[in-house]
């Protein structure tokens, strides 16, 4: 015989959230895995020139989702055992378990928040100058090795759908393209300026990041309650 009456009812309702739990898990390493792999992304951020790479910021919080998400997969199935098993020393570590990545994911928000344009900067900083490089080869003076800023910067307008650091660079860009003098434009003929892109682009991905740890932190306080009232539930029963 195991626990009985409310605590049997909380041992299932921990069951229940830790199978969301673990769902929860593989969908963010199911989500940072498209992060990091999402083709108009790795487009623009495997993009060097002059032997720099353009900034990575972004990956870092990809990759710590990534480990995230695998942890929070072992954690998961280790609370849906402990509770079925209606074991103190797996709930116990549990909820050690959830306490440390709790902590984890507040410390990585309040990081996020501090530094949430941080990513856009310094693609659009990149960008500017991989721009200024690009309009500086127009007539170019002799063979350059490598990938030419010409060719990085059609990268990013082909990627983004774009032209143009600016509104006014924008349309000259446009112009300067259709008599001949450039060719690196989107061939739609586009009239959005890249440094409005760049902030969709990642600002939108930032959210989607934020929304998921949020519904995740959520989860966790229900799981440390229902684990510390089972775990009481436990060692106050009769039966132990």
């Amino acid at each position: 015989m195991g626990v009985e009456g409310c605590t049997k009812c909380i041992k299932y309702l921990l069951f229940f959230f830790n199978f969301i739990f673990w769902l929860a898990g593989g969908v963010i390493l199911g989500v940072a895995l498209w992060l990091r792999h999402e083709p108009q992304t790795s487009s623009l951020l495997e993009l060097q020139l002059d032997g720099a790479q353009a900034p990575s910021t972004f990956y870092i919080s990809v990759h710590i989702l990534i480990a995230v998400g695998s942890v929070m997969m072992v954690v998961g199935f280790l609370g849906c055992y402990g509770a079925i098993q209606e074991s103190q020393c797996l709930l116990g570590t549990f909820f050690t378990c959830l306490v440390i990545l709790f902590a984890c994911e507040v410390a990585a928000g309040i990081w996020g928040f501090m530094h949430k344009d941080t990513v856009s900067t310094e693609i659009i900083n990149f960008y500017d100058t991989v721009y200024s490089k690009a309009i500086n080869e127009v007539v170019p003076v002799e063979p350059k090795q490598g990938p030419t800023a010409t060719t990085v910067l059609k990268v990013f307008h082909e990627t983004l759908r774009c032209c143009g650091s600016g509104q006014v660079t924008s349309v000259l860009t446009q112009i300067a393209d259709r008599v001949g003098i450039t060719d690196i434009c989107p061939s739609s003929g586009v009239s959005v300026n890249c440094h409005t892109r760049i902030k969709e682009l990642f600002t939108d991905k930032i959210y989607l990041i934020g929304i998921a740890a949020l519904v995740v932190a959520v989860i966790m306080i229900f799981e440390m309650i229902f684990s510390m009232v089972l775990c009481c539930g436990i060692r106050n029963s009769p039966v132990y």
